[in-house]
């Protein structure tokens, strides 16, 4: 097994997570559901113009993808720190905390 890695790896890692997500978050958003829309309604999807379609329904399909990346990498990262729940350090439903 390895070692652990540092407070600050750790940290580091997390920001960076954090800031290309949102970079990500804000091309989608702001550059292809607002900025980029005329040209992606050259394009059709199933009848529908892309840029109509992304800006109604592809942007939120993105943001949940995000979601689930982000708690997937984060996941993995407080694993690799040392940092995963277990039974002695959650409370169970009803309990005191």
């Amino acid at each position: 097994m390895s070692t652990p890695i540092t407070h600050q790896q750790y940290w580091r890692g997390q920001r960076t997570r954090i800031v290309l997500l949102l970079i990500v978050w804000a091309i989608v958003a702001f550059g292809l559901s607002i900025f980029g829309v005329e040209a992606l309604n050259t394009v059709s999807l199933g009848g529908i113009p892309l840029g109509f379609w992304m800006a109604q329904q592809g942007s939120i399909f993105i943001f949940v993808l995000l979601i689930l990346i982000y708690a997937i990498t984060s996941d993995r990262a407080e694993r690799a720190a040392g940092l995963q729940e277990t039974a002695d350090s959650t409370t169970q439903a009803g309990e005191d905390h």
